[in-house]
């Protein structure tokens, strides 16, 4: 098996070595400039043709997981009018390129942890490189595009109508599914992305695929497809923390004030009525306007309140996602540029 960095998250790679009893290379191949040893890694004491099976049924459920899971999501949506909202359409988008991910990356990959070597030619080893960037930066700019949305829902909500149209929104998913291909079709279809050397070693063995890239590829797409976007998603979600905690302090402290006034004992309030009454009728009006508010518009308040908590609850579980994504893409891209 060959050394092979991809977007997707690995199977590590000890696994389809000892467990398939193939042949590995050394991590790097031309650090000496001698011809490759060959280091055989096995588990003497199981059947390799037992481990293959075990092997193909865990990547096989990721995979199907990941296409069934997405494609839920898609249908959600598109049955509900409910869920049929700006927000949804980018997770709509988002679970297509995930989905995408899933067909073209991660069954690529599979093969490759299964069998050991690349078994569809120098072409195709193009192609998949190319899509699995592809769509691992299309699905990072969706997150991007996700939290700017629900920062205008809830530090700007009279902004969001205004700036957060169709054709806006249209826009960012545009950007979402072209701007990944500056990085990915073409610059490995042009040979952009590595050094000549891995160019040459992989025209004399077109069954290895291996995606050594040099330093300036490795710092700008790592840039657009995660620095960039991480950014930008830290930044408006501490926005977005910062004023949803402001908005649920205002929102205690007026339900503290409703409570008091509602529970505050009827003499008091014919004490009030009394002193009103007595500086005239303009004052009177005015505590009538304010028992009327609180019986009125209670309702319309509850709304606001439970619209508030909605925003806030989506932005805490979108939080989550964003933390999940940092946590397992961290690493990999810090690995990326350093090494």
């Amino acid at each position: 098996m060959t050394t092979k960095t991809t977007y997707e998250p690995q199977v590590p790679s000890f696994g389809a070595m000892s467990l398939l009893d193939v042949t590995s290379t050394e991590e790097d191949p031309y650090a000496n400039g001698t011809e490759v040893n060959a280091v055989e890694v096995t588990w003497p004491n199981v059947p390799s043709t037992i481990m293959k099976v075990i092997l193909i049924c865990v990547l096989g459920s990721i995979i199907v997981t990941a296409l069934f899971g997405n494609l839920l999501v898609m249908v959600s949506v598109m049955r509900h009018r409910k869920l049929q909202i700006i927000t949804n359409y980018f997770v709509v988008s988002l679970a297509l390129a995930d989905m995408l991910v899933a067909m073209f990356a991660m069954s690529f990959n599979a093969s490759v942890q299964i069998y050991g070597r690349w078994l569809f030619g120098y072409f195709m080893c193009d192609v998949w490189n190319s899509l699995d960037v592809y769509f691992s930066t299309s699905s990072i700019l969706h997150l991007t595009c996700i939290s700017i949305d629900r920062y205008y829902a809830i530090v700007k909500p009279l902004r969001y109508p205004v700036d957060m149209t169709k054709r806006v929104v249209k826009f960012m998913l545009l950007s979402c599914w072209l701007a990944p291909a500056l990085i990915s079709f073409v610059p490995i279809f042009n040979g952009w992305y590595t050094t000549e050397e891995n160019s040459v070693h992989r025209h004399k063995h077109p069954e290895l695929c291996e995606f050594k890239v040099n330093m300036v590829y490795a710092i700008v797409s790592s840039s657009i497809s995660f620095w960039i976007p991480c950014s930008i998603m830290v930044i408006m979600y501490y926005r977005i923390f910062k004023e949803a905690n402001k908005q649920e302090k205002q929102m205690h402290s007026r339900m503290g004030n409703a409570m008091l006034l509602s529970h505050r004992p009827s003499k008091d309030l014919n004490n009030i009525n009394g002193e009103l009454n007595s500086g005239g009728s303009s004052k009177t009006l005015t505590l009538n306007e304010i028992n009327t508010e609180h019986s009125v518009h209670t309702p319309t308040k509850d709304r606001n309140m439970m619209t508030m908590k909605r925003e806030h609850k989506a932005a805490r579980t979108l939080s989550i996602i964003m933390g999940t994504f940092i946590i397992c893409w961290l690493p990999f891209f810090l690995w990326w540029v350093c090494v």
